[in-house]
């Protein structure tokens, strides 16, 4: 999936990933893909992402929005 993390300041994430794991406000999701399409508000927490080649990234937020199109294209906008 395409996957794009945005905070204020700078680009956190940008490029190809197999996963993302996040904390919304009705609990933990897993983003694999082709998942259906999804709008959500996150909790704090750490957003897991594991990029195409299999490295993990972590990046702590303390709240933001996830948008999950059905064009498997993932979007997040951040406060960290």
């Amino acid at each position: 999936m395409k996957l794009a993390i945005y905070s204020l300041k700078k680009i956190l994430f940008q490029g190809s990933a197999q996963m993302l794991n996040c904390k919304t406000a009705v609990g933990e999701i897993t983003v694999l893909d082709n998942h259906i399409p999804l709008i959500g508000v996150l909790k704090e927490g750490v957003m897991k992402v594991v990029d195409e080649e299999k490295k993990e990234h972590f990046f702590p937020v303390k709240s933001g929005f996830l948008e999950v199109r059905s064009n498997n294209e993932v979007r997040s906008i951040v406060e960290e």
